[in-house]
């Protein structure tokens, strides 16, 4: 079983804002899917199974992202190699991607929270690039919302998480996908 996690904050304050490029990723693969998430209490978020495949959107705010994904991996018995990550990264160019297998938080408090949770840095993830303004405090930053010439330049990212999203679930070796999408 492979669980893939896009991070962000639920409800509709936070919808289409920077922080939430995780929970765009695994909408756009619901739709190019043509199946939908549903609400999960006992795991604090959305989910969505398909065959050997959990794709999992948190309810508990990114600072807690951690607690939803602990609660998905034990319930399915989850091993940290079949995890994914995806989410926002300031120090990256608007829609650049970057794959690692392990890192530091980088200042992500979900990342951070999921470090906790997982005791362990060591997880696969991917970085998509959000950019940054010097001139807005990163935290206002990130919780605003993408400008439609920002939206439109994320397409060809949003597109090649599918692939690596695909990739991911054949058991394809995650430094092949990195060599491919780095």
């Amino acid at each position: 079983m492979k669980l893939i996690v896009g991070l962000g904050n639920p409800g509709r304050k936070y919808k289409d804002t920077k922080h939430n490029i995780g929970f765009m990723c695994l909408d756009h693969f619901a739709k190019e899917n043509s199946v939908k998430f549903k609400k999960e209490n006992k795991f604090r978020g959305e989910s969505l199974k398909i065959d050997n495949l959990v794709l999992l959107k948190p309810h508990t705010f990114m600072n807690l992202s951690g607690e939803s994904i602990r609660l998905v991996m034990d319930y399915y018995n989850i091993d940290v190699e079949d995890v994914l990550i995806i989410y926002d990264d300031l120090s990256l160019p608007l829609g650049k991607l970057r794959l690692r297998e392990k890192g530091s938080p980088g200042g992500h408090n979900g990342v951070k929270s999921i470090i906790s949770h997982l005791g362990t840095s060591e997880f696969q993830r991917v970085r998509i690039g959000i950019d940054s303004n010097p001139l807005i405090d990163a935290r206002d930053y990130v919780l605003g919302k993408f400008s439609k010439t920002e939206f439109n330049a994320l397409e060809q990212a949003l597109n090649k998480t599918l692939e690596i999203i695909d990739a991911f679930q054949s058991n394809k070796d995650f430094t092949l996908i990195m060599n491919e999408y780095n």
